[in-house]
């Protein structure tokens, strides 16, 4: 039996506006680390577990969120200094 790829199994994709409200979500959490089950309790309106699934994987993917055993956190920064800094840094 063929391999099934992440885009074969879901049925439909995911919209913006349910990728932004869960980014949102994530972001902004008082807590470092969030469960897959704390996410649905947070989220204002209720996502499919298939595309909330869907939906961090690519948050993952490009480099967002970072999952972990002890759960989901947020890590991408959008400030233009440390970009900067990392850019110009010296590598060891």
């Amino acid at each position: 039996m063929p391999k099934q790829t992440h885009e074969q199994k879901l049925l439909h994709s995911p919209t913006l506006n349910t990728v932004l409200m869960v980014e949102a979500t994530i972001k902004n959490a008082d807590e470092s680390v969030l469960t897959v089950a704390e996410i649905k309790k947070r989220l204002p309106k209720q996502v499919n577990h298939t595309t909330l699934m869907a939906i961090l994987l690519y948050l993952e993917e490009s480099n967002k969120i970072a999952v972990t055993l002890k759960g989901i956190t947020w890590i991408h920064n959008t400030n233009p200094q440390l970009r900067k800094a990392i850019t110009n840094g010296l590598e060891l």
